[in-house]
């Protein structure tokens, strides 16, 4: 569930900005609060689950470890990063300040998309491709 919320997000983000781009306010704002929705959805999954189940290590295969590393620590890094963002550009597009708005989101997008897709990422590298045992 938790890689599903995280994939929405992740759809969400892309459709919301291509209708931003073509000037559908409505549409990307529904979708901007969709994918706030299912980030939060998932963060609310993504913090039961390892409370209860606890930690997972990526030990196999070990000639790709290093790659998992880094891509868990940027992950990890912008997560606990792009949530003040995500609270300042919602609050600045709820305000209608929609110039302050824009300016945040330029970079609150890309980073929010790239935390979407390695959350993803991570999600089946761990769980599909390379399987690992809870410890």
């Amino acid at each position: 569930m938790n890689a599903c919320f995280n994939g929405l997000s992740s759809l969400c983000l892309a459709v919301g900005y291509v209708f931003i781009k073509k000037g559908r306010k409505k549409a990307h704002r529904t979708l901007m609060v969709a994918a706030l929705i299912s980030s939060s959805l998932f963060l609310a999954g993504y913090l039961y689950y390892h409370f209860h189940a606890g930690a997972t290590e990526f030990r196999q295969p070990v000639w790709f470890r290093p790659y998992y590393l880094v891509l868990l620590i940027s992950h990890t890094v912008l997560a606990v990063v792009i949530v003040p963002l995500v609270i300042m550009t919602v609050t600045r597009a709820a305000k209608g300040d929609f110039e302050a708005h824009k300016r945040i989101a330029r970079w609150t997008l890309p980073l929010w998309a790239y935390v979407s897709v390695t959350g993803v990422l991570i999600y089946l590298l761990l769980y599909q491709i390379f399987p690992q045992k809870q410890l």
